[in-house]
């Protein structure tokens, strides 16, 4: 590799975006209270509200950990001319550019995979047990990693290939290469809910009753195409809780965890429905996705820069220890050299969320005509969860997809 300008500006923001974590995590832990808020004394005891200080004890100092070992494992192999050795040997196994470069994508995620492997076992067996979350066996742990290992195989290499194929024949490559990957994009939303959701849990229809009766007429006052309402067995791996809704058109699935089934009211279940149909109604669904196909359209087109041959191509390729520019090894550094960008736009996308989350509850309050329903839905789910009840402001505007619970609270008894 060559450490030229290019590569101290991509050393900086790695380093930079690690030491950001980091300081937002030190806050994160400091603003733990001892003092449990009074909002939620319904639902915590002093031993629970302490377990779950503790659990984010635990879980900040693994994620300093897991944050630090990788990106010592990225600078190793970057420095020691890995992205350089492995092109050279895809090239040398697989002759010709798109072979070459499926194997290239292909070993470096299974060795991505292989390295965060550890992690994920101490997070599932260790962490998540100690607190009482796991319900994975080590026989369904494995058969998940080798399922999704198959499904990144037959999705992935697909996908792969026709990009790489795309920026290496056809002129405006960028463009063709964007449509294509949306077009790809759309299909495995729509082929998720019927095809890939169910390798990997099992989804029950819900038997009629109240709270079916209670849901579909919800829906029906919404205004929402409800087609299938499942229980999905969540607790086969976790004794967390969570629902949400997939489908495209006018045929909507709603799916609930069991473990949620089990632990919440009906007013409450209803309540949290009415959230997720809120974002349906208020089109959050749909401006975020279109917004995700225009960032799409700036990240090929940049891409498309990156791998176009001139100066710019040439000196990022050095710094990695490239010597063939390529579509399939840029389309790699072109992730680490945005990173930056790609953190700056999370947390507007974050913020963006937030703003969603407390619109979806609003709809949800008056949907229902009972804000204190989904108040105490959201009281139990933090409960469930051992949710951190007072995350550090910098933690939420970095990384907070949902706005902290006692401040959803407060603008649900505000309405």
């Amino acid at each position: 590799m060559e450490l030229n300008a290019l590569a101290i500006v991509i050393l900086l923001a790695l380093f930079g975006l690690w030491k950001l974590d980091f300081i937002a995590t030190i806050l994160n832990l400091k603003a733990l209270s001892p003092d449990l808020p009074k909002e939620f004394a319904d639902v915590f005891d002093g031993e629970r509200y302490a377990q779950s200080q503790a659990y984010t004890r635990e879980s900040a100092r693994f994620e300093i950990i897991h944050s630090t070992a990788s990106l010592f494992i990225l600078l190793t192999f970057w420095l020691a001319g890995g992205f350089g050795w492995l092109d050279r040997f895809a090239r040398d196994i697989a002759p010709g550019e798109l072979p070459a470069g499926l194997v290239f994508l292909g070993l470096l995620f299974v060795g991505q995979m292989l390295t965060q492997l550890p992690f994920s076992i101490y997070d599932t067996f260790v962490i998540e047990e100690k607190f009482g979350f796991n319900k994975t066996t080590p026989k369904t742990f494995v058969i998940d990693q080798v399922k999704g290992l198959l499904l990144a195989a037959l999705l992935g290499l697909p996908l792969a290939a026709g990009i790489l194929w795309i920026f290496g024949h056809v002129a405006n490559a960028w463009l063709w290469a964007w449509g294509f990957f949306v077009t790809f994009q759309l299909f495995l939303t729509w082929l998720a809910p019927t095809l890939i959701l169910p390798l990997f849990n099992k989804f029950t229809p819900m038997a009629d009753g109240p709270l079916r009766q209670a849901i579909e007429a919800m829906a029906r006052k919404c205004g929402f195409p409800l087609g299938e309402i499942s229980v999905m067995d969540g607790s086969k791996r976790s004794t967390k809780a969570n629902a949400f809704f997939t489908g495209f058109g006018k045929n909507k699935k709603i799916a609930l965890y069991d473990t949620l089934v089990e632990e919440q009211t009906q007013g409450e279940l209803v309540a949290v429905l009415a959230h997720e149909i809120g974002h349906f109604k208020l089109k959050h669904i749909v401006q975020r996705l279109a917004v995700s196909i225009v960032q799409a359209a700036v990240l090929f087109y940049l891409l498309g820069l990156v791998i176009g041959g001139g100066a710019f191509s040439r000196m990022l390729f050095d710094a990695f220890g490239v010597e063939i520019i390529s579509a399939h090894v840029g389309l790699v550094l072109f992730a680490l050299l945005f990173a930056p960008v790609s953190r700056l736009l999370g947390i507007a996308a974050n913020a963006w969320s937030r703003k969603h989350e407390f619109e979806a509850d609003a709809f949800a309050a008056k949907a229902t005509g009972e804000p204190e329903s989904l108040v105490t839905a959201l009281k139990k789910l933090s409960a469930k969860n051992l949710s951190n009840l007072t995350p550090h402001p910098f933690r939420v505007f970095l990384d907070h997809s949902h706005p902290p619970v006692l401040v959803r609270i407060k603008a649900l008894r505000a309405l």
